[in-house]
């Protein structure tokens, strides 16, 4: 038998694959956001993390060196696999395969690329501001052109959603409730929700008010969207479950709330300061308890997905085992998200507020939890490409 690959077997979950290498990007940015400081600027620049290198102490100078490898590493991965997914996409659009994928529920899947086209204009921002110098004198002049891309990309996902919608819903019967059994139908709302928070960034750093307020407007908007989307798709989808079980397949779609949470928080988050353009103004309490309560529902999913998918034996199956699913890749963004949002937590809300001293005991102890979901989704990436994407006798389980 010839050796294969798992993803030789293409679908669009694989968009995934990239999407997880760029959230992991973020989470190594997030020692240059909260130990680096960046007087005058709402995120560090190449200029304050140069600075921070060359007079800092030890503990700091490790820190950016790890934070500047897993950057760059990650960064790498991301732009590597979206590069292969486009191509692969691109050629699945003209097969009779394509056509069956469009006329079932896996529809849906397709969402996984303008999800990951956003995920990358996010990872390549981080990049910019880690790698190149002198680019925030001219960061006003580049706003303009991330809105146009992230104005694409959402409409992109847009005409994706209509075209699903619009076949589901104008007539009954082409939408299979027995297997909605899962949250893959949640996607839309993810791609949504990643093209808003896309949006917010230049409402947060700018100092121009149309530009500002462009970044408020489209980022509403399309929080508003995957709210709505989000909350269809759950109570449809809880319904079907209820009835038909978990597919095992899909199992790790229950944890897709996860990372929607802390897409949506960090959005919600730099409107609010986006806002102080306009007199607007939030205090550090209230921020704190925002966090904690988007951090809390975040916990509720994190137990409902892993008793699912223990009594399901999907890790030892699909994790650990020999079987392979492009859906594996759902499992990374939830440990990604849950690590992002407690840095937000503990640095943006319990040390903003006074509740803890940074880099305290404590501040280190709960810290160190965000630290074990990184290292663990790091590790997972690395396990699930060598699944997927190394020469095998394996076969892969058919994707839905």
């Amino acid at each position: 038998m010839k050796p294969t690959r798992a993803a030789d077997h293409y679908v669009p979950t694989y968009f995934l694959a990239s999407l997880g290498a760029g959230g992991l990007s973020v989470t190594f940015f997030m020692y240059l956001m909260f130990w680096v400081p960046h007087p005058g600027r709402p995120v560090p620049v190449f200029e304050d993390i140069l600075t921070a290198f060359s007079t800092g102490a030890l503990p700091m100078k490790i820190a950016i060196l790890v934070a500047w490898l897993g950057i760059a590493v990650f960064v790498f991965l991301n732009l590597k696999y979206l590069i292969w997914n486009l191509g692969q996409y691109a050629a699945l659009k003209k097969t009779e395969r394509f056509q069956a994928l469009r006329n079932s529920n896996a529809e849906s899947t397709m969402l996984a690329m303008p999800l990951a086209l956003a995920m990358s204009v996010n990872a390549l921002f981080v990049a910019g501001m880690v790698y190149v110098p002198g680019l925030w004198p001219v960061v006003e002049y580049l706003f303009p052109f991330a809105m146009i891309a992230f104005g694409i990309i959402g409409w992109i996902a847009l005409s994706i959603i209509g075209d699903f919608l619009g076949r589901v819903l104008a007539k009954g019967g082409v939408f299979d409730v027995t297997s909605h059994n899962s949250f893959a139908q949640m996607l839309p709302a993810f791609a949504l929700s990643m093209v808003g928070v896309g949006f917010a960034a230049p409402a947060a750093m700018s100092h121009v008010p149309w530009i500002v307020a462009t970044g408020l407007v489209l980022s509403t908007f399309f929080a508003v969207a995957a709210l709505i989307y989000a909350l269809v798709a759950l109570t449809t989808a809880f319904n079907s479950m209820l009835h038909y079980g978990t597919h095992e397949e899909s199992g790790p779609t229950l944890l897709i709330v996860i990372p929607i949470v802390t897409i949506l928080s960090i959005l919600f988050m730099r409107q609010a300061h986006g806002l102080h353009t306009f007199e607007g103004h939030s205090d550090p309490a209230s921020t704190m308890m925002f966090l904690a309560r988007m951090l809390s529902l975040q916990v509720v999913f994190l137990g409902l997905g892993l008793v699912v998918l223990k009594r399901q034996g999907y890790f030892k199956d699909f994790v650990f085992g020999s079987k392979t699913s492009p859906g594996s890749y759902a499992l990374v963004c939830p440990g990604v998200a849950l690590s992002v949002l407690i840095q937000f937590f503990v640095n943006a809300g319990l040390v903003q507020a006074g509740v803890i001293e940074k880099f305290s005991v404590i501040y280190w102890a709960i810290t160190a939890i965000a630290f074990g979901f990184q290292f663990a989704m790091i590790a997972l990436v690395f396990r699930l490409n060598a699944q997927h994407f190394s020469r095998t006798q394996a076969t892969p389980v058919p994707a839905e």
